[in-house]
């Protein structure tokens, strides 16, 4: 399938769903790339946003496989009640796809499935349209490691959004590192719908480290660290060959 245009997308959103999406959404839905990660405060709207990607794509791709990953089974689930929402807003009759229990089949034989968080569940998934990743920062490497080949036949498209979680795992390393993705960053003071003096109770109530990570989108070392990991890094000399032990 050709990549739905812009305006299309939008007009999905607008028009079918009934959205009207902040600017800083706007933005995201109109990507057209493959790779798209997005970092973003708490309670952004990430989850609905991506819901309505999930239904618009299901939609305007025929027979197309859509998963979603969440770090929980519970997750997965609370995602796909989103997307039957959204698609009873769209008068897309849905149903169960018969195989998975977490799932959706629309009339037009597209599924969205929802994955559980255990990497052992979830193989055997192929030809897959677009793969969402839920609240990225809190699911496992070896997910992740399990998810990606589901793409290689089909050549879909991969979107992650998530608060962050502290400076490791796949998430972080994507966001501060990873080559040939569309990043995207909303921090709370960016959301018309988080008042300013809830977001001040807010840094007064958790103190600030925790507060950067949930609302300003600010990856803090985790607590269990002794060192931060910028020093630990900044220690590592490549010319420097290792002991032999």
């Amino acid at each position: 399938m050709a990549d739905a245009q812009p305006a299309e997308v939008m007009e999905f959103f607008t028009e079918r769903l009934g959205m009207e999406p902040e600017e800083r959404q706007v933005e995201v839905l109109r990507c057209a790339g493959k790779r798209v990660i997005v970092n973003c405060s708490r309670q952004w709207g990430k989850s609905t946003l991506a819901a309505g990607k999930a239904l618009h794509r299901a939609v305007a791709e025929p027979g197309c496989l859509v998963l979603v990953a969440s770090p929980t089974e519970r997750q997965s689930a609370e995602f796909l009640r989103k997307v039957k929402a959204l698609a009873v807003q769209a008068r897309e009759r849905v149903s169960g796809d018969g195989d998975n229990r977490i799932s959706l089949r629309l009339g037009n034989g597209s599924r969205i499935v929802g994955l559980p968080g255990t990497e052992g569940t979830v193989r055997g998934f192929s030809a897959v349209s677009l793969l969402i990743i839920d609240e990225a920062s809190r699911v496992s490497d070896v997910m992740y490691q399990a998810l990606r080949p589901m793409l290689a036949v089909s050549e879909g498209d991969l979107w992650m959004l998530s608060t962050p979680m502290g400076k490791r795992g796949f998430f972080y390393e994507t966001w501060a590192h990873g080559e040939g993705w569309e990043r995207f960053e909303t921090p709370a003071t960016a959301c018309l719908r988080i008042s300013a003096a809830f977001l001040e109770e807010e840094r007064r109530v958790l103190g600030v480290d925790w507060f950067r990570q949930e609302y300003l989108c600010e990856s803090e070392d985790t607590v269990s660290g002794v060192f931060a990991r910028e020093l630990v890094e900044s220690a590592i000399k490549d010319e420097v060959p290792p002991l032999d032990l």
